[in-house]
């Protein structure tokens, strides 16, 4: 996130939550924190969500909306649970995102082309479950994206 943080400049505020178990990533645990999370945003927020913390997000936003209204989804380089991606024992497989997630949110994609962890056909299931969200697959990047999110902080300051 440093290099989010960075691109975006002193114009955004960017906030880091620490997640609980952030080593063994806890659906329930994250779920219960991204939601008292949500109630210190103020209207307009944009969420970024990278790797498992994007899959959950999503997730959470599709079971339980926030409150204020979003000012945009930015998921980066996140597992699909379901059918073609992978198992969960505690994240339901959710194939209705579009009709849940809350209404008018802009959502963008992202995957690196040389990501080795989650592969690039992810966010493929993604963007048939989100038709209306934007997929970048994004050459010569790999799961950190190169630690290079000066694409993601372009499409972040083109929301205002």
């Amino acid at each position: 996130m440093a290099s989010l943080e960075r691109e975006l400049g002193e114009n955004y505020a960017v906030l880091y939550p620490q997640m609980p178990g952030e080593n063994d990533p806890s659906y329930a645990a994250w779920r219960a924190a991204l939601i008292r999370e949500f109630d210190l945003l103020e209207d307009g927020a944009i969420l970024v969500g990278h790797s498992i913390g994007g899959t959950i997000l999503l997730h959470v936003l599709a079971e339980q909306p926030p409150k204020l209204k979003l000012g945009g989804l930015f998921i980066i380089a996140a597992p699909f649970i379901g059918e073609g991606g992978w198992p969960s024992d505690d994240i339901d497989d959710l194939k209705d995102f579009s009709e849940r997630l809350p209404p008018g949110i802009p959502v963008n994609l992202y995957h690196g082309a040389d990501d080795d962890v989650v592969p690039t056909a992810h966010v493929h299931l993604y963007a048939k479950a989100i038709p209306h969200a934007v997929v970048r697959t994004v050459e010569h990047r790999d799961h950190q994206f190169n630690n290079d999110m000066r694409d993601v902080a372009r499409d972040i300051r083109s929301v205002d």
